[in-house]
């Protein structure tokens, strides 16, 4: 497949389609969030803070904000006391699932070559 050398995304030319995909889901918890939306559904704030035990409070919520505006994650506010907010994958957010499950299958090859180096 013939990739073209620059695409048009709101003014902005990238030099590779790949970087237009790194700047909605590039950083060190976006694609671990969308690992735990994808493969496991909608989840509470603090749901996802439990499963990412290495992510603050405030990079999560900025990274789930993130998100949202590029379309891939939806908030769901509930008039309730507490508050409740659920975090789920849009449709176009869906469209991920390949990559996150190509990068968990790389993931767990890597970890095998890892343990295998050590011994």
């Amino acid at each position: 497949m013939r990739v073209s050398k620059t695409c048009a995304l709101e003014g902005t030319a990238y030099d590779c389609p790949v970087e237009a995909t790194l700047e909605v889901i590039g950083g060190k918890w976006k694609v671990v969030i969308l690992f735990h939306l994808t493969h496991e559904g909608t989840h509470r704030f603090a749901e996802l803070r439990r499963k990412i035990p290495g992510v603050s409070e405030r990079m999560l919520t900025q990274q789930l904000r993130e998100l949202e505006h590029d379309g891939i994650v939806h908030r769901e506010v509930y008039a309730e006391v507490p508050p409740k907010v659920e975090y789920s994958l849009t449709e176009y957010g869906q469209t991920l699932r390949p990559i996150t499950e190509i990068m968990c299958a790389w993931g767990q090859k890597h970890i095998r070559r890892i343990r295998v180096k050590k011994k």
